[in-house]
């Protein structure tokens, strides 16, 4: 389980009332690999997230009030840097402000640890996450050819970006 939860156990969402904050354990990973195999064409495997949950990573999850999982994201900290491993949000909250609240909290995790930088990768392919990541400010840093699996047995590049905390 994550360490460094921040207390924000009591945040409003217009539309979704409250929602709260949770360190991911082993009793989310079927909700977390429903989200992921529906938001992503190459979606981590539950091993994925067990090793990461295995490994220490910060992980959390974003449950409303009912407890319906919305979102979750996992990062890594390694010396002074944070590398944003995982971010989603499900499908059917998407586009209401689910991913802001997701980074806001990652980052928070990260200033917390005393973190400099966050670090993540995002597929050429996927503009609408590498505005996201701009509004937020983060800046592309470099490009890792080949990164990703793709369709057709064929592989994608990476966009690499950076924030500062």
């Amino acid at each position: 389980m994550s360490a460094g939860v921040l207390p924000l156990s009591a945040l409003s969402h217009p539309q979704l009332g409250r929602l709260q904050f949770a360190p991911m354990g082993a009793g989310d990973l079927d909700a977390v690999v429903q989200i992921e195999d529906a938001v992503y064409s190459h979606p981590w495997s539950r091993g994925n997230f067990q090793d990461s949950l295995y490994s220490g990573y910060q992980a959390q999850t974003l449950r409303d009030a009912s407890g319906l999982l919305l979102g979750y994201f996992l990062v890594m900290l390694a010396v002074d840097e944070a590398h944003l491993l995982n971010i989603s949000v499900a499908a059917a909250y998407q586009h209401q402000g689910l991913g802001r609240m997701l980074l806001d909290q990652a980052t928070a995790v990260a200033r917390q640890q005393q973190m400099r930088t966050m670090l993540l990768e995002v597929r050429e392919s996927n503009t609408r996450a590498a505005k996201v990541y701009r509004r937020y400010g983060f800046t592309e840093i470099g490009r890792r050819k080949n990164y990703y699996p793709a369709a057709n047995q064929t592989r994608e590049g990476a966009i690499v970006m950076s924030l500062p905390l």
